[in-house]
C-alpha cells in the first residue's frame, strides 16, 4: 500500500486524551493530529520521536492531519488502526498471503450473527471470515496483542468459533506495524482474558496467522508470516 500523497515530517510532543496527538512541524508549527490507536499504544510512544502525519482536506473535521507512523527503535511504527483492514484485503484479494490465496470473492465489513467482520472471502469450495487486528506492542523479540483490554476482542474470537462450528474457515489475522521483532503471542499480562479467549480459539479451529509488515513514509508492505506461541 502506498500513500497517495506525501506525508509530512514532525517529532511528537504529547498524545492525549487517547485520540489526539500534538506535533511539532519542521517548521516549527504546533499541529493537532488525529490518532486512530484507542489502545495505550504501549511501547511505540515516545516523546519528541519522528513522526509522520496525512494531511486531511475535509472541512468537516476538526482536526487537518491523521497520525501515520512513529520512529522507535530504529524503524518506524505504524500506529493507524485503519491501515491494517485496507492491507489485509489487498493481500488476500490479490493472493499475497500464502495461507490465504485462492479466493475468488473478497469483501470487506461482512455481518455474521450480532458481529462484523474485517474480511470475507469465497471460491466455489469454502467460505472464510478473517478479523484483523493492528498490533504495535513489543516485548523484547515479541510482538504482542493486545494492548490494552478488549472486551470486544474476545467477542470477535467467540464470534468465529460460531463461525467454525457451522463448517466454515475463521481465521484471525493480526498484522504487525513493526520489524523488530520475530514472533507474535496475546499479552497475558496485559489481557489474561484474551490470551485464554484465543487459545480456545485456536483449539476449536480458528486459525490464527500474524504478518510483519514493513513501515515506511512512502509505503506499508506485508513481508512475511511469523510464527506464534500461545
Amino acid at each position: 500500500m502506498q500513500f497517495p500523497t506525501p506525508l509530512i515530517k514532525g517529532k511528537l510532543i504529547r498524545r492525549y486524551k487517547r485520540f489526539l496527538a500534538d506535533v511539532e512541524l519542521v517548521d516549527g508549527t504546533v499541529v493537532t493530529a488525529h490518532c486512530t490507536n484507542s489502545g495505550s499504544m504501549k511501547t511505540c510512544l515516545e516523546e519528541g520521536a519522528p513522526v509522520y502525519l496525512t494531511p486531511v482536506n475535509d472541512p468537516k473535521r476538526k482536526t487537518k492531519f491523521t497520525w501515520e507512523m512513529i520512529y522507535i527503535n530504529n524503524g518506524w511504527v505504524g500506529i493507524n488502526t485503519s491501515i491494517p483492514n485496507l492491507l489485509a484485503y489487498e493481500a488476500v484479494r490479490d493472493g499475497k498471503i500464502e495461507k490465504l490465496k485462492g479466493y475468488t470473492t473478497v469483501k470487506r465489513e461482512v455481518k455474521f450473527g450480532d458481529s462484523r467482520f474485517d474480511i470475507f472471502a469465497e471460491n466455489e469450495s469454502e467460505e472464510c471470515f478473517i478479523e484483523v487486528k493492528n498490533v504495535t506492542m513489543k516485548d523484547g523479540d515479541y510482538a504482542l496483542f493486545p494492548d490494552a483490554v478488549t472486551t470486544r476482542g474476545r467477542k470477535h474470537l467467540e464470534t468465529l468459533i460460531k463461525v467454525k462450528q457451522q463448517g466454515m474457515r475463521a481465521v484471525m489475522l493480526y498484522i504487525i506495524q513493526r520489524m523488530d521483532v520475530n514472533k507474535f503471542a496475546p499479552a497475558t499480562g496485559i489481557d489474561p482474558e484474551y490470551a485464554k479467549a484465543l487459545k480456545k480459539a485456536y483449539k476449536a479451529g480458528v486459525e490464527i496467522i500474524p504478518v510483519q509488515a514493513e513501515v515506511s513514509p512512502e509505503k506499508i508492505e506485508l513481508v512475511r508470516e511469523l510464527p506464534f506461541e500461545l
